[in-house]
């Protein structure tokens, strides 16, 4: 079986690329309950009825149960809106909250690039200084766990093993441990540094060499050195799989091969609570708003935590031109201007950005620094939205790259190729 659990690759080269426009006054004939809530005014309310288009089509073409958006430029409000339903009959509000996944990833390499900044690590240290248990510890560095060259295996992504433990349980408690167990104990892909892999074994690795480094858990450096000084009071991990109120609720059928549900046979089950503790290292597994993941664009996409030198390290293309696909490794390609891996976020064309995807919510929020364009999108889904298999694409994704390029048509993010 396929995993369908992924926090960062997330179906950027499956999306459609179309897009088209409606009246944004027009009720929604697909869906009636794409009710519009949005702050009282727009600095722009042009550039704001174009955006609402959008996400207004995105609603009905991608199955959305609910889409929460927030665009600025330079600073000034474009649109901040919520569309559609948490639950059946509770409209989906722009204060609510939602999982943001491979976001904390970004806070996790700001947490790292933090400590070399106050030169008490090297990115080119090797991990067995702190963790020296973990097989090839003593091959691969701190920065190659960051930019996921490494070489380690996927404990997530075609591990069939791990996949049917995750679907047989959503609701287990994962220690650390337990995870990294998955992709350790396998041979290395490659040669530490030489190509690239998406792996969720890195920022758990990672995670445990940081509070290593420090001699602080997780939680508390991420309030201390990131949380806090960017003042994200709505982004916390509370530890369980709980969600602060208000909620927005997530529902999936991702679960449909692993339950041996027939096929055409309606399933559809309700995935907010699922316990997200398999996705990456504890204190960096968190609940936000749109107004944090807004923030976080802006924030990391200026570096505003980092040195000049870190943040270029961060930010960097050097991977293009230099991965390739390799047979029996189902998350390694070749690093291009749709998708090329820094330091714990993405590059697609000039933009900076993060995408997760699972358990039912997709999410993507970027920034264009040359425009100053911020961009932040949260999505639920109705049953329509997944085939067969109970798979699903990351609406999210495109939802942000359709509004990038009406915002900056000359600099827009990447589009998939259309199937």
């Amino acid at each position: 079986m396929a995993s369908r659990r992924i926090l960062v690759l997330a179906s950027v080269l499956a999306l459609l690329s179309a897009c088209g426009a409606n009246d944004p006054s027009a009720p929604d004939v697909a869906s009636p309950t794409t009710t519009v809530r949005t702050t009282p005014a727009s600095d722009d309310p042009a550039q704001a009825d174009a955006v609402l288009r959008i996400v207004r089509e995105a609603m009905s073409q991608g199955h959305l149960k609910s889409a929460i958006v927030r665009v600025t430029m330079d600073g000034k409000e474009i649109v901040t809106a919520a569309l559609g339903e948490s639950m059946t009959g509770v409209p989906a509000t722009t204060d609510m909250h939602f999982r943001n996944g491979a976001v904390a990833i970004s806070y996790v390499s700001t947490l790292l690039l933090q400590l070399v900044d106050e030169k008490k690590v090297s990115l080119d240290d090797k991990v067995s200084t702190w963790l020296p248990d973990i097989p090839n510890s003593d091959r691969v560095t701190l920065g190659q766990l960051a930019q996921m060259t490494s070489g380690y295996v996927d404990y997530v992504i075609g591990n069939t093993e791990f996949d049917a433990a995750i679907y047989a349980d959503p609701f287990r408690t994962w220690t650390p441990e337990e995870l990294i167990s998955y992709g350790v104990n396998k041979p290395l892909l490659y040669e530490p540094g030489t190509n690239w892999n998406y792996a969720h074994t890195n920022y758990v690795i990672l995670g445990l060499a940081l509070e290593k480094i420090t001699g602080q858990p997780m939680t508390q450096l991420m309030q201390e050195k990131v949380l806090g000084p960017l003042r994200l009071a709505n982004t916390t991990d509370p530890g369980t799989a709980a969600i602060p109120e208000p909620v927005l609720h997530a529902f999936s059928s991702e679960r449909r091969e692993a339950l041996q549900v027939p096929s055409g046979a309606p399933f559809y089950e309700e995935s907010t609570f699922w316990n997200p503790s398999w996705t990456i290292t504890h204190g960096a597994i968190q609940t936000s708003n749109i107004y944090d993941l807004h923030a976080t664009a802006i924030a990391i996409g200026t570096g505003k935590l980092l040195s000049p030198e870190s943040y270029r390290a961060m930010t960097s293309t050097a991977l293009r031109g230099k991965t390739t696909a390799l047979p029996g490794c189902t998350t390694c390609f070749v690093q291009d201007l749709g998708y090329t891996y820094g330091l714990g976020l993405v590059i697609t064309g000039d933009w900076l950005m993060q995408n997760p995807l699972f358990s039912g919510y997709s999410a993507s929020e970027a920034y264009l620094p040359s425009k100053k364009i911020a961009i932040a999108v949260a999505t639920t889904y109705d049953q329509a939205a997944f085939d067969d298999n109970g798979a699903y694409t990351n609406e999210a994704d495109l939802l942000f790259r359709k509004i990038g390029a009406q915002l900056a048509p000359d600099d827009a993010p990447p589009m998939p190729p259309a199937k």
